[in-house]
This record gives C-alpha cells, sequence and structure tokens, in this order.
C-alpha cells in the first residue's frame, strides 16, 4: 500500500498481559493545492488518489466542470527548496478556463467554521451547476442495504489500520463504480468524486453515493456539487445536512445498517424490491 500506511511500535495490553508488537497506521500528511503557482489550499490527507482528490475538489468548489477543463497537474517541490516530496500539487487550467477565485473563501472550513445555516445553503445554491432536483433515478432497499457491505468489502486499507473513511460510488443496480479511502471523510469523497471528473462522467445522474461514516453538511455539499442524486450514510447526519437535502432535491438515507435505514429526504427515489 506504499505511503497509506506506516508501520509504528506499540505497547499491547489486554488481560493476557503487555506486549510490544508492530501496529499499521493510516499516513495522514499535509496536501497543498496551487493554482498556476499560487496556494490556493491545504488538506490533511492521507496520500494516494491525489489527482482524484484535486479534481474532486475543484468539482466541489465549482472551479471545474469537466476533465477537459484542467490542462496540466503536477507535483512540485514545497517553498523550502527541499525536493519533490508529493505533497504540494500545482494545477494549470486549459486555455480559456479561468474560474472566480474568491481569494477571501475560506478553503479550510470545518463544522466550526462560524457561518449560519441560511448562508451556506445560499452558497450551494449559487455555484452548483449540476442540481439533482430533476434526476429520475430510483433505487430499492434491498439495493440500498447491501452497497454499505460492498464498500466495507473494499475497504482494504482500512483492514490494515481501522483508521480510514471511505466513499463508494454506486450504480442503482448496487454495482460499484469506485471506492477511496482517506483519513478525511471529505477527502475521501472529493477523490471518489474526482475519479468520476477524470473518467468523463459527471454530473453523476443515476448514481448513488455512500459513505462509510456521518453525513455531514459538506458532504451533502459536495453531492449536491456534482450532481449526485442519492447519498447514503451508515451512520447520522446533521440538521443542516438535511435542510440542504430537502431543498436540492437530494435523497438523503441515515443509519444505513444491514436492512434498516431512515429516509430523511427524498423518499420518493427509494422502492420496495
Amino acid at each position: 500500500m506504499g505511503r497509506i500506511t506506516v508501520r509504528r511500535p506499540v505497547v499491547r495490553v489486554s488481560e493476557h498481559g503487555t506486549t510490544r508488537r508492530p501496529d499499521s497506521l493510516a499516513v495522514e500528511e499535509p496536501l497543498e493545492i496551487r493554482i498556476g503557482g499560487t496556494s490556493l489550499s491545504v488538506t490533511m490527507r492521507t496520500p494516494g488518489h491525489d489527482f482524484d482528490l484535486v479534481h474532486g475538489f475543484l468539482l466541489t468548489e465549482s472551479l471545474v466542470d469537466s476533465r477537459e477543463d484542467v490542462a496540466e497537474l503536477q507535483y512540485c517541490g514545497g517553498d523550502a527548496g527541499d525536493g519533490n516530496t508529493y505533497n504540494v500539487l500545482d494545477v494549470v487550467f486549459a486555455a480559456g478556463v479561468r474560474p472566480v477565485i474568491d481569494r477571501h473563501r475560506n478553503f479550510l472550513t470545518t463544522s466550526a467554521c462560524g457561518v449560519c445555516g441560511k448562508a451556506a445553503l445560499d452558497d450551494v445554491f449559487t455555484r452548483t451547476r449540476h442540481s439533482p432536483a430533476d434526476d429520475p433515478v430510483e433505487v430499492t432497499t434491498e439495493a440500498l442495504a447491501a452497497m454499505p457491505t460492498t464498500l466495507r468489502a473494499a475497504q482494504r486499507a482500512f483492514d490494515a489500520t481501522g483508521g480510514l473513511h471511505a466513499a463508494g460510488l454506486f450504480r442503482p443496480d448496487g454495482t460499484m463504480l469506485a471506492v477511496r479511502e482517506d483519513v478525511g471523510r471529505h477527502n475521501a469523497v472529493d477523490k471518489v468524486l474526482g475519479w468520476a471528473v477524470r473518467e468523463g462522467r459527471t454530473p453523476l445522474r443515476e448514481t448513488v453515493l455512500i459513505v462509510s461514516g456521518r453525513a455531514s453538511f459538506e458532504l451533502v455539499q459536495k453531492s449536491v456539487m456534482a450532481g449526485v442524486p442519492v447519498l447514503g450514510a451508515v451512520s447520522a447526519p446533521s440538521s443542516l445536512a438535511v435542510d440542504l437535502a430537502e431543498r436540492s432535491g437530494t435523497t438523503l438515507v441515515g443509519f444505513l445498517r444491514g436492512h434498516s435505514m431512515n429516509i430523511y429526504a427524498g423518499e420518493k427515489r427509494v422502492t420496495a424490491p
């Protein structure tokens, strides 16, 4: 798995006593995204599928619309002159592509960023080019229930470390198109959406996005920006995530475990098998 995992010594304490042994950890390193040499954002991510990550980030920030918008993407050295660390990626847009980059926008947002709910919702509707509202796709409860199991079976790095989130993109019949893992749940989503950009699949109509944890506002926002009509989460959604799903026409399913689930928005797309 390369730089995705590392081995570290640990002291294991159990009812049988104390032992020393190596343990596998998920790697976490910064990735700086630059536009034409100018720094745009820094995210803490698990190395691997970095080109997918950047394409997904640019899509969900409405800076690109398709793979044709990006002319070149390359690793470069840091400012300290320490050579290529593979932690800096520079983007060159295609000729004629001049996205408006708001230098006052905080690209390092968190769940405590202080943006009020209405402002956050309005921002998504201002920027999205791929509203999922009119997508007629339907998915059965049986197919939905099987998707987290399929996703979990594909989480190789999680098996080794127990410390990674995952996002998987599915067809409505349950066929998995792509899966990505990362220490950050938002990065895992950006990676899988970026895969779709690079494959020429955006907007992602008639697809289902499954995430291994909770459904935050940020994850719903990313799915809306990519045009995903159905988002399913193994855990709970937040109140603002449900608000955005309702306003955008996204089907949002939470607590997707076994054959039980809660449908928080867009229930018309979920049908009996």
